[in-house]
Parts: C-alpha cells; structure tokens; sequence
C-alpha cells in the first residue's frame, strides 16, 4: 500500500502532512509507524513553538484506518493488539509538548477523528465532517481511551449520535459544542492558521506545556479497564462481516453474534 507521512519546519513552526489522496488519506500500518517517529523528533526538539497537521488533497484530513487491512484479523486478540497501537500512537500526538493545530478540510471519519482530537486546536472549512460510524459499517469499537476523547470533546450526546446512531456532525455542529477553534472558508483558511500560530508562537512555552499535560491527565484519569469490551467487538462475527460489505461496498447483514 502506497501512503506517507511527511514532516518538516521552518521558522520554529512544524508542519505534518499525511499524504495518501487516493484514499482520502487512510492510514496504513507503515503511516502510523511514520506518525509515531515523526512525533519522537518533535517531542525532542525543543524549538519548536507550534506543530501543524493535515491531509494532503483537500478532500479528507484523515479518513480512518485503511479497512483492508483488517481482513488479516482472525480474533479478538488481534483486535486489542491493534487498539494497543493506535492508544499508543494518539497518545504519543495528544502528549506533544507543543501546541498542535489540525487544519481539516473534507472528512475526519474514524481513525482521523480520534488525530484531529488529539491535537489541542482545530480549525475546518464549512464542508468538513466529522465522525465514527463503525456502527453502520464495520462493527468494530473504540478503545476506551478514544472513547473519553469523544466524550470530553463533544458530550454524550452528540457521542451516541456518532457511535451509535453513526451520524455525521458538520462543521458548525463542532463548532458549537468547542471542537472547532474556528471555521474558515476554503480561500481563508491559511490566512486564519496564520493567526492562530502567531498567537501561540507568541506565549509562554512553558504555560502551555504544563496547562495542556494538566488537561490531559484529568480527561484520561482513573480510565476503566476496557479490553473486554475490545476483544468482543474485534472477535464477533459481526465484525467480519462489516469488513467484507464495506470493501465490497455492500450493505452489511448484522448477525448479533
């Protein structure tokens, strides 16, 4: 499967690109390996002020996690070790000691939402939308840490709408309950993260560290034990059956087993 991941930096400003158009950016094994470096070298440079992140093509910032690679899954074991992972992989973006900025134009669905949620600030065009409908399509889960990003960042309601009604939010819908920092129009967007990273650039790198950790330990703090849950989504019957109607693009028969 083709798909990077590129990273550079100019004038203490990071910027990371996943670059895989074709497939609205979805994210290979080898991508979340490339995530998982990139974020080392920005953990350990500490010049940096302020780290982008994007989609390359205008069409998707991210749109989960490429759905033919979980043909290779037989049990739920294999399904916790995959949520192992992309915890590890979310967790290394979420704990940056650096403001982030996802810049999202078209969808965040799945895997791409729970990056953008990681990032401490947003900002989308009007057309992009957000979303986790694994309730439709492929019968899987959320790890529980995933789970409380939702949670914190949308409530419950619009939650359940997203991962049990399996509903798109729009721009504005994200905008109201704080996702969003801001929606701009596609001929202003770079003109306004120009200015959301001015201002960051401009404060206490320290402040922000320390708040932003702050924050996050409180959202993940006293998690409960979930891989039960994991293990039963990832080894039903169900799931199987989502993965193949989905990459042969026909509507799934739910079994409940």
């Amino acid at each position: 499967m083709s798909g990077q991941v590129h990273y550079t930096v100019a004038d203490g400003v990071g910027s990371v690109v996943f670059d895989r158009p074709e497939a609205r950016n979805a994210m290979t094994w080898g991508m979340y390996d490339a995530l998982a470096e990139i974020c080392g070298r920005i953990a350990a440079d500490r010049s940096l002020r302020v780290v982008t992140f994007r989609g390359a093509g205008g069409e998707a910032f991210v749109a989960g996690t490429d759905i033919e690679q979980f043909r290779e899954f037989k049990t739920g074991g294999d399904g916790l070790a995959y949520e192992e992972i992309i915890d590890a992989r979310i967790g290394a973006l979420e704990s940056l000691p650096v403001p982030t900025i996802a810049v999202v134009e078209g969808f965040a669905i799945g895997g791409g939402l729970a990056i953008a949620a990681a990032c401490d600030f947003r900002i989308a065009t009007p057309a992009t939308r957000f979303g986790i409908p694994i309730a439709r399509t492929l019968g899987n889960t959320l790890s529980i840490a995933n789970t409380a990003r939702v949670l914190a960042h949308f409530g419950p309601g619009r939650a359940k709408r997203m991962l049990m009604l399996a509903e798109l939010l729009t721009a504005q819908e994200a905008r109201d309950c704080g996702f969003l920092t801001e929606v701009a129009e596609p001929q202003d967007l770079e003109a306004r993260l120009a200015i959301l990273v001015s201002k960051l650039s401009a404060n206490a790198p320290v402040t922000m560290r320390v708040q932003k950790e702050s924050m996050n330990r409180i959202v993940h703090a006293g998690l409960p034990h979930g891989d039960d849950l994991v293990a039963e989504c990832y080894g039903s019957r169900d799931f199987k059956i989502g993965v193949e109607a989905f990459l042969t693009k026909q509507k799934p028969v739910w079994t409940g087993e």
